[in-house]
């Protein structure tokens, strides 16, 4: 036979097996990212748990602002607790989404910032990465009463000042499932993804995510 010929015979044979090998892998991951489902924020064990009433702060933010934190608000928001500390390099890297969380959520909560010693340290660490505008609050009273031990960790109180999600976060996305996880009725994603929710009267189920909270989650 003409060596060109076989060449080419073999080279279809080889282009098919590869074709037939693609879809193979393609059904696979379609498979494996069906069975993974997406994680959110990792909920610890803390002094306060889910459902629990937050204490109540009166402290002065960075600027010399007055924070209220805990107890009912009567702007209907929820406030988002993010513990951050200067020396912690997750945190750094999670401030650039943190304003844009800020922002786009604003409406449904208040972000407030919580850090733990040197004023100053954290003073330049919210002029580096442009947070100024957000309540920065420096006091380690309010990260001992919730028990706060890693970090990031931010915990979400409602509007009535009861704690509803919380957890330790290095992403926008797992800030955004606290929130998921509040709004379906869960302390967290893992509960979701369990089937066990949390806060509902008479143990009623939670209405299933809508797509806007699927997106986020």
């Amino acid at each position: 036979m003409d060596p060109l010929l076989v060449s080419n015979l073999l080279l279809w044979i080889v282009v098919a097996a590869l074709s037939v090998t693609v879809l193979a892998l393609a059904r696979q991951v379609g498979v494996l990212h069906e069975r993974v489902a997406p994680l959110g924020a990792m909920t610890t064990p803390t002094a306060i748990e889910i459902g629990d009433p937050a204490p109540t702060f009166d402290l002065l933010d960075l600027e010399g602002r007055k924070v209220h934190l805990g107890g009912r608000r009567a702007d209907g928001r929820g406030t988002l607790l993010l513990f951050v500390s200067p020396v912690c390099p997750m945190c750094k890297k999670l401030m650039g989404a943190v304003r844009s969380f800020a922002r786009s959520e604003r409406k449904a909560v208040e972000l407030v910032l919580v850090g733990d010693g040197e004023r100053e340290a954290h003073r330049a660490m919210a002029r580096e990465h442009g947070v100024q505008d957000l309540p920065f609050v420096v006091s380690p009273i309010v990260g001992l009463q919730l028990g706060i031990g890693k970090l990031p960790h931010a915990v979400l109180i409602d509007a009535e000042g009861k704690v509803r999600a919380k957890g330790i976060v290095n992403s926008r996305e797992h800030l955004e499932s606290l929130l998921v996880a509040h709004e379906t009725g869960f302390a967290s994603m893992q509960d979701y993804l369990l089937g066990t929710p949390r806060g509902r009267p008479n143990g009623a189920a939670a209405a299933p995510p809508t797509q806007q909270e699927e997106s986020r989650a």
